[in-house]
């Protein structure tokens, strides 16, 4: 299960629902209008809920990664030639601040997470 996929997939049906029910409305037919936003509103509660479980994913991850005994940032060499780096060090996780674990760490730069330090 893939919850990105299946959140991508959510939004696009949300949209062709949104697509068909302005259409419905615009003809006053009402017992389509009303089977589309019964459709839209069980395509928000599946998004809601697929969002809630996205986010606790990242969060364990992230308290997963913060328990590491060791991190620090990566230099500009260090992160060029990070298949090196990974070799040398076993268990290094990168956490880079773009990331959804990223963000939700609070990282400002590359950072590097170990079991020992590197």
């Amino acid at each position: 299960m893939n919850i990105k996929n299946d959140l991508q997939k959510l939004n696009n049906q949300l949209d062709v629902c949104k697509n068909k029910l302005v259409a419905a409305q615009q003809r006053n037919d009402q017992e389509r209008v009303i089977y589309f936003q019964g459709k839209l509103d069980k395509a928000n509660k599946k998004i809601a809920s697929y969002k809630q479980l996205q986010t606790r994913q990242n969060s364990s991850k992230g308290r997963s990664i913060t328990a590491l005994a060791f991190n620090r940032p990566l230099t500009q060499a260090e992160q060029a030639d990070m298949g090196k780096l990974k070799k040398s060090v076993r268990g290094l996780i990168v956490v880079h601040p773009l990331t959804a674990v990223g963000r939700e760490i609070g990282v400002k730069v590359v950072t590097g997470y170990a079991p020992k330090e590197f």
